[in-house]
């Protein structure tokens, strides 16, 4: 049997969450450069999601940008929606809407912020996965595609003292992944997971400490943080048809750690 690859007149159509900034702005202008359209989800900031689209439009794609909080299943239609009224039928997704919440001892962390987390890291991430594979899912008459889940070495690591809530909400994403790709394989979609390590991005001071990426250095092999842009080659290869054979990956990109 020959591997699946991607049909030549099938225009990618790429939904991003969390796409104005970070990994995911990064992630959008990469997939735009190998030729994608992007649906651009993000939740506060326009003027950033604009940026990002503005970028990948620079580099040849069009892109659509849909604010909406990923926890509520209507938000997740309208964006998919909006995507495919824009820009045609969606190809793929990159779930990459996440949150955090202050650092801080587990006890000190409040029930309000531990929910948050969960109702967008896991409610979220698994909402936006069920309407992607709605649209893509050869049982549902779409035409394959794939999903790469945003999850964090967090997620192996704990975080004592930083975010165990955290981590187990991409302990979630990383077993929803797995699970995922056993059901939906085998009707043309490919269900992978990258797991970031400390990357140089504006989540560190939303959480209380701007310098933690580099502090987080000392303790990685590779004794740097990353690039968001680093972390994007990973997500662009895992929807690519050279990863044609990959499915349940969970994939560390962590510098080592």
């Amino acid at each position: 049997m020959a591997r699946p690859r991607t049909p030549a007149s099938l225009q990618q159509v790429t939904v991003v969450t969390g796409g104005s900034r970070g990994i995911g702005a990064a992630t959008a202008l990469r997939l735009a450069r190998d030729g994608h359209h992007l649906g651009i989800g993000y939740s506060t900031d326009e003027e950033a999601a604009e940026r990002a689209a503005a970028a990948v439009r620079s580099a040849g794609g069009e892109a659509v940008t849909v604010r909406l909080d990923t926890s509520e299943a209507a938000g997740v239609d309208r964006l998919f929606d909006t995507v495919r009224e824009a820009l045609g039928p969606v190809t793929g997704l990159v779930n990459n809407a996440g949150v955090s919440g202050p650092l801080g001892r587990f006890t000190e962390t409040s029930p309000e912020v531990m929910r948050r987390v969960v109702d967008v890291n896991v409610t979220g991430a698994l909402l936006c996965a069920r309407r992607a594979l709605r649209e893509l899912s050869t049982a549902y008459g779409g035409p394959g595609g794939a999903i790469v889940n945003v999850s964090s070495s967090a997620a192996t690591l704990g975080s004592p003292g930083e975010y165990v809530h955290y981590a187990a909400s991409k302990a979630a994403v990383d077993a929803m992944t797995v699970g995922l790709a056993k059901e939906f394989t085998g009707e043309g979609v490919r269900v992978n997971c990258v797991q970031p390590g400390s990357v140089l991005t504006g989540m560190h001071a939303k959480m209380g400490d701007p310098d933690r990426a580099w502090k987080k250095a000392g303790i990685t092999p590779a004794r740097r943080p990353g690039e968001p842009e680093e972390i994007a080659d990973a997500v662009a290869w895992l929807l690519s048809d050279e990863a044609s054979y990959v499915s349940g990956a969970v994939l560390r990109v962590a510098g080592g750690l």
